[in-house]
Order: structure tokens, then sequence, then C-alpha cells
């Protein structure tokens, strides 16, 4: 009969078969304390699928909120006939490009949930591999609180809906062009904090993917569409300011115009369009005369938005202004503002430098990041085809050997990982090529910290742990990938960095018996070569490992080899010290399998001595019993028989 003592934990180990619990805490971390508290399933990896995909998703939805949000310029109007004009708002272009806008709202919103779940790189590992991912819910929290949470909250409110649908319908001022400054100022207030979130997201999905890298022509065309963005802007502003000072010159005649009919500035919108007095004083009135640019009656000073006037640009259709006025941008920013006629109006001179400088920043940035995408960007594509001979070769290998395709996926995804960890440096040649007493202090910088996260390093001296991260090297495992088998030779010490690592035992093929357990950030596994290593009887041999290692995903580690860890051995004696084995036992994934097993075997014992004297007691007692019993009857006997003698 099977016994098994089940402990609260992810592992069972049995005398007699095989286990595995669903508990919280493994068995080792039982008996031992060392609880760790459990990684949230909703954490995201920054450089997983999801993660990636919503990226993109997420900047090509930008990208359309950046263009639709000066779509709004386009609301004001003007409509009538060539003697009778009237601002107006363009209700159902409103409720179009409310309904665009709404949408890449919820993007947004959407973006900012997608990081509160979603891990990132603490800034003091980037020294080795691809960085520590925090993944501690209440830690993401806080950082995303303290950087960049209230900006994509910004970016986030609908301000133009509620400007255009609730905060102007609700100001009763007639001063039209005021409205149409506050619109502007809100949409470039919530532009700015857009640009922000956009651009390093781009830089980050090239770094991450190297889609824009690895395609010239589509860097090309990114830079060559933030170009047009900005003359898509810098047109609709212009339409927009164009407008204002159209109406503002019929408001400054309006204020003067007394007779025949006195001039209301409410006469000016289409609401009063059909009032009796509005109709009355349109046939009298001399202030669209009066602001025509096209007639040599004219006084107002347009500079350079006359031809907003005089093309009928505020008079077209949506479509006509909207491309006349992306056209316009393009026209000035590439030609830097050359050829506009600005008046003495100090806004509009303003506008104009802006317009010059504008053109002439964009355009060296277009011209710039093109040449950079179409040369130095390819030239550093090409940098990674010379890093990838290797590869080819090993490809030419793999197809020349026939081997299978599974064994050339793991090859690929292997060289792929590695290239993504390292980004194509050969750290140990860079290393190898240094001083020696640099690349000492260089092994510090970059393993000292890291070591001393370790709980079997924890307590060591300095001396110690020069020594140690002078002989570390880096290590990369991809998903699935066997690290070693139990049975085989042990051929190094590995220190879990990032990822997990499944170990399992069958303590040397012992029929039914099977142990698993998963090691995390923090273990380390190998440990029969520190057992080896302080062994003056040792062989050159390596040991046997005791348990078989897979990687669950993938692994960044550092390794400490046999060679280097028999030579720490040789030259440092405080290995040798008990606190330090005792240590190192502690922390030992096979020394707590073995001390599980110990207690198991005790428990057990204990049960079968407990259940042995229950049942020596309950067979002492039967036997009482029965011979209670037996005396019973034989005094009974006796009674009946002393009966009969007296009859």
């Amino acid at each position: 009969m099977m016994q098994t003592m089940e402990l609260e934990g992810q592992e069972t180990v049995s005398d007699g078969g095989s286990g595995t619990g669903r508990g919280r805490w493994t068995t080792t971390q039982f008996i031992f304390g060392k609880y760790m508290k459990p990684v949230p399933n909703n954490i995201l990896d920054p450089e997983s699928e999801i993660v990636l995909m919503w990226n993109c998703v997420f900047m090509v939805s930008g990208l359309v909120a950046l263009f639709i949000d000066p779509l709004f310029f386009y609301l004001p109007s003007i409509r009538g006939d060539e003697k009778n004009w009237c601002v107006n708002t363009d209700v159902n272009l409103g409720i179009v490009v409310t309904i665009f806008r709404s949408i890449s709202d919820f993007f947004y919103l959407v973006h900012i949930v997608m990081k509160f779940k979603t891990a990132y790189v603490s800034p003091n590992s980037h020294v080795f591999g691809r960085g520590v991912l925090v993944r501690d819910p209440n830690k993401i929290a806080s950082r995303y609180l303290r950087s960049d949470f209230f900006v994509d909250l910004i970016a986030a409110l609908p301000l133009p809906q509620l400007i255009i649908w609730f905060v102007i319908p609700a100001i009763r001022s007639p001063e039209t062009h005021l409205k149409i400054y506050a619109l502007a100022l809100v949409v470039f207030l919530q532009y700015i904090p857009r640009l922000y979130l956009l651009f390093p997201l781009g830089s980050q999905i090239l770094k991450s993917t190297g889609v824009l890298a690895q395609r010239a022509w589509a860097g090309a065309a990114y830079n060559l569409l933030l170009y047009i963005l900005a003359s898509h802007v810098l047109g609709a502003t212009w339409y927009l300011i164009s407008f204002a000072r159209y109406t503002f010159c019929w408001k400054s005649i309006c204020r003067r115009e007394k007779i025949p009919n006195e001039c209301l500035l409410v006469y000016l919108n289409c609401d009063q369009f059909h009032h009796p007095g509005r109709v009355a004083w349109a046939n009298s009135t001399r202030v669209f005369n009066t602001c025509d640019p096209n007639l040599s009656t004219t006084t107002f000073k347009y500079g350079l938005f006359v031809n907003a006037i005089l093309q009928d640009v505020v008079f077209d259709n949506f479509f006509g202004k909207c491309f006349y006025c992306l056209w316009w941008g393009l026209q000035q920013l590439s030609s830097y503002g050359q050829n506009l006629q600005t008046s003495t109006f100090i806004w509009e001179t303003l506008f104009a430098i802006f317009i010059a400088i504008c053109g002439l920043v964009l355009f060296a940035q277009l011209i710039g990041n093109m040449q950079t995408y179409l040369q130095s960007i390819s030239q550093r594509l090409e940098e990674w085809r010379l890093q990838r001979k290797d590869t080819v070769q090993t490809e030419e290998w793999l197809t020349h050997r026939h081997l299978p395709e599974d064994l050339k996926h793991r090859v690929r995804r292997f060289v792929q990982y590695k290239w993504v960890a390292t980004r194509g440096v050969d750290e140990d040649a860079i290393l190898h090529s240094l001083p020696t007493v640099l690349r000492r202090d260089i092994h510090r910088h970059f393993f000292l910290d890291l070591v001393k996260r370790v709980p079997l390093f924890s307590r060591m001296d300095n001396q110690l742990l020069d020594a140690i991260c002078g002989r570390l090297v880096s290590s990369l495992s991809t998903q699935g990938t066997c690290i070693v088998r139990e049975g085989d030779p042990v051929p190094e010490m590995l220190f879990i960095r990032r990822g997990r690592l499944e170990s399992s035992t069958t303590n040397g093929g012992r029929s039914g018996f099977f142990n698993m357990s998963t090691l995390i950030p923090g273990d380390f596994c190998g440990e029969e070569l520190l057992a080896w290593a302080l062994d003056p009887r040792s062989t050159d041999n390596l040991p046997p490992s005791t348990r078989t290692v897979k990687a669950v995903v993938e692994v960044e580690a550092f390794a400490l080899r046999a060679e280097d860890l028999k030579f720490i051995a040789g030259q440092i004696r405080k290995l040798y010290s008990k606190e330090l084995q005792h240590t190192f036992r502690f922390h030992s994934l096979q020394w707590r399998t073995w001390a599980a097993c110990y207690i198991q075997a005790a428990w057990q014992k204990h049960k079968r001595r407990k259940l042995a004297k229950e049942l020596t007691a309950t067979e002492s007692l039967l036997k009482d019993l029965t011979a209670a019993k037996s005396f019973t009857s034989d005094e009974r006997v006796a009674v009946e028989d002393s009966d009969d003698d007296l009859c």
C-alpha cells in the first residue's frame, strides 16, 4: 500500500508513487519558510506578443487621432449668397468628427489600463541582458502614477467634444472669434501630450521589433507621413485664423454701422438669418462689401490670410477646404514661408515667423530622417546582416545536413533570442580585449548587485564575491531547452536572473518516485558541482546530475563553470566554512528534496508505529473482553450445576 504525506504545496514527494499538489507554495518552501509572493497572471511582459501588438495598434490609432483633431478647426463655416453671409457651424461634420475622436479617446483609455497591467524593467538591472522585470501590481501602479499617468489622462479626456457641444453653446456672447480661439487653444493644449506619448512609443516599437529598420522605404514613408501631418495641422490652423480674421472684419464694421439700419452682432450668426430685422438689415448693409478683398473699397488688412477669402476657401465644402489647406501647409513648410505677405498685425507676423521656423526644422528633419533610413539605418541593417553571417552559414549547414524542422526551428529561435538579449554585441570578445584590472572592475559592476540577490551569496564577503564575479558568464536558454538531464555530467552552476526552470528527479531511477519544482529568479541549479569542487579527493570527472532541468520560458542566467568553481575553491579557503556549507544546503533544491523525503519517511514511520500501537491496544482489549466473556459463561454453568444439586 502506497503511503504518501501531502504537504500544502506544488509538489508531493512519495515513497511509492508520484503526485503533484496544487497549492500555492512548494513543499520545500513550506518546510523552510521560503515564501514568495505569487506573480499575478494578469501582469503582462512588456516584450510579449500582445503588448507589442497593442503598441502597434495604439501607434496607428494615435496617428489617426492626430489627423482627426485638426478637423475641429473646419467646423466654423460661412454660408449664404454673395450679398448676404452668416457664420454657421457644420453640425454634420461635428457629429462625424466627434464619433471618430471618441473612438480614439477609447484607445487612450485602454492604453492607460494596459500600462497598469504591464510589467516594467528595473532601471538598476540593465547592466546584464534585458533587465529584471518588476511584476508587483502595487509597484507598477506607483511607478505609473508618478510618471506618465496624468499625461495619459489629459490626452484621453474628450475636451474638444465638451467645448463644441456644451461650452460654446452655453456662451451667449456674439464674439465668434473668441470662441474660435478658445477651441484652438484647447485642441493645441491636448495635442502636446498626445505628441509626447506617440513619438517615444514609435521609438520603442522600432527598438523592439525593428520593422522600420528592416525596410528603408517604410522608415522614409513614416517620416513623410509625419511631415504631411504637420502640413495638415498648419493648414487647418491657417483656415481657422483666416475665418476668425474675416469675421473680425465683419464685427468691426458692424459696430460702427448705425444707418439706415443698426447692425447687431447677432445678425452675423445664421441662427438669426430669417429674422425680420436681420432681413431688413441685410438689404441695406455695407458690411460684406467693405470686408470683401476682391473689391477696392476694403481697407481691412488680411495679410497672409487673404487667399482664404479670395479663393473662396471659407465658403467651400469640407473636402474642398481641407485639401486646399493641406496643400497650403505643404507649400509653406517646403518653402519656409518665403512667399508670405503679412500685414502689421502682431499675431499674424508671429504666425509667419512660426511657419518659417517650423518649415526649416521639419524639412531638415524630413530630409535627415529619410537619409538616415535610406543610408544610416540601411548601413545598420547591413551590419546586422553581417552580424548574421554565421547564422546564414548555420542555415546552409542545417539545410545541407537535412536536420528536421523541429531542430531548425529551435536553432533559429535561439539565435533570434540571443540577438534580442545582447543586441548583436559580443560582450565576451570586448571584455577579453580589456586589461585584467579593468575587466575585473567591469565584472564587479555587472554582476555584484545581481550576485548579492542570490540567497546563497548574500552572506559572502567581498573577496569571495569578487572572485565569483570575475568568473561568471552570461547564459541564455530558449523555451523548452533541456539544460541538463538526470545522470548526465554537470558542466556548470546556473544562477537564474530571469525566467523559470523546471527541475525534476526520479531519485536515481527509483521506481514510482517523482519530484518536480519550479526554479525562479534567485534560485540556482547544478549544486552537485560545489560538493565536487570542495572535495579534495575528487577526480577530473564531473559529478552526475541528480535532477533534470528544463527551461519553461526564455531564461537569462549567469553561469559558473566547473573549472572556474574548482579554481575558486582552490584559491579561497572560506568556501570550506561550515556556515557557508549550511547556507548552501539550505538553498539547495536537492537537499530540500532529501529533507522532505526524510520528513515523509519519519512521518510514515510515526504513522506505522501509531497504527501498530492502536492495533496492539485493540487486540488486548479484544482478548480481555473474550476472557471476561468466557469467565462469565463458566460461572453461569457452575451456578446452574449447583441449582441442580439442590433440587
